[in-house]
């Protein structure tokens, strides 16, 4: 077990059992140390912070989830403490969502200004969140999500916990989304905005009865995964995961007609003279998609301009497991008006 010996003054848990501060021409000389390369170093950079009487600076290892009310009753948390000895136990982590979750055991001895001494045991939990997918500032380094120590009965060197399991766990991780978010940044991290490359997909539930289910067998379940991944000055290009029938993930693909469109003078900017189907495609970009949950379908309109007067959209709705194409429009002629013509419908399909 590892353990670090510091000076310092009471936790948050400390300072609600009784009342608080160092004076400051009283309180030892404590060397600086502010260091966020590990769960550990946090906690004693905290400490260092405290026993330094910089309470700005230790109130700042705290996430959003701050230890007190308010920073002024943070700091009269450490009235009438002279010093504390910590020690940290053995670190154990768990990743959940782009993030990773560190729990450390904590035994402290707060020695008071008479004399008297009090242990106190419990956990922090850390959090540090993937720095590849901050794209933007502020930046978001290794922070205390939260501290629990209770008074022990215990001497100070056998206080420690061994570690932290009976504490609150980090969340439960999705491995489906994770592999999605893997298979994403994989294919496209270095093709996307960054300003979407750390953003969450939006994630949605299909519950569907297989074609071939019998009376009495259970729904089945996919879930779609949506990544934002570019924006241009009028189009926002998207990809889709989805999870197949045996929970593996894999990118979604969108069949598409290829068209051979016959315009006036052939200009474009012309009368249309007649537009054909001349085979299919696929394609793993959804321009300007959207997924409505009520109807399992996805639409696309990719805009061949800003005043999407010309363009091309399709719909595809989930049926027997994956999404097929059932519409798909286009408006070729370039008048300022939205006049598409379909030239797929397969709506009537089984």
């Amino acid at each position: 077990m590892r353990r670090a010996l510091l000076a310092a003054t009471a936790l948050l848990s400390l300072a609600a059992s009784g009342p608080a501060s160092l004076a400051a021409d009283d309180a030892p000389e404590a060397p600086y140390v502010d260091d966020r390369s590990s769960a550990e170093a946090v906690i004693r950079s905290l400490y260092s912070a405290i026993n330094r009487h910089e309470f700005a600076r230790a109130w700042g290892y705290y996430g959003d989830a701050k230890p007190a009310k308010d920073f002024d009753s943070f700091v009269k948390g450490y009235d009438g403490t002279d010093k504390v000895e910590v020690t940290t136990g053995a670190i154990s982590d768990d990743g959940a969502a782009g993030s990773i979750f560190y729990n450390v055991p904590v035994a402290i001895r707060a020695t008071d200004k008479s004399g008297g001494e009090k242990v106190f045991a419990g956990c922090y939990t850390l959090r540090q969140v993937n720095a590849q997918a901050q794209a933007a500032p502020p930046f978001d380094p290794i922070h205390i999500e939260k501290g629990a120590l209770k008074p022990s009965t215990a001497d100070f060197g056998e206080a420690l916990p061994p570690g932290c399991g009976d504490g609150p766990p980090p969340p439960k991780k999705d491995t489906a989304l994770e592999q999605a978010k893997k298979a994403f940044l994989a294919a496209y991290g270095d093709q996307c905005d960054k300003q979407f490359l750390g953003n969450e997909p939006e994630v949605f539930s299909i519950k569907y009865k297989d074609k071939d289910a019998q009376p009495g067998d259970p729904d089945k379940e996919t879930r779609l995964f949506h990544f934002s991944c570019a924006a241009a000055a009028y189009n926002e290009s998207s990809v889709y995961y989805m999870t197949d029938e045996l929970s593996a993930v894999k990118q979604l693909q969108f069949a598409e007609p290829k068209m051979d469109i016959r315009y006036e003078n052939n200009n474009s900017d012309g009368k249309v003279l007649g537009m054909s189907i001349v085979g299919f495609e696929t394609t793993g970009w959804a321009v300007n998609s959207d997924y409505d949950a009520d109807t399992h379908t996805i639409t696309t309109f990719n805009k061949w301009r800003g005043v999407g007067d010309a363009s091309d959209s399709g719909t595809y709705l989930f049926r027997n497991g994956d999404f097929s194409l059932v519409q798909y429009d286009v408006d070729a002629s370039y008048d300022g008006e939205q006049n598409p013509q379909t030239v797929v419908d397969y709506n009537t399909a089984p």
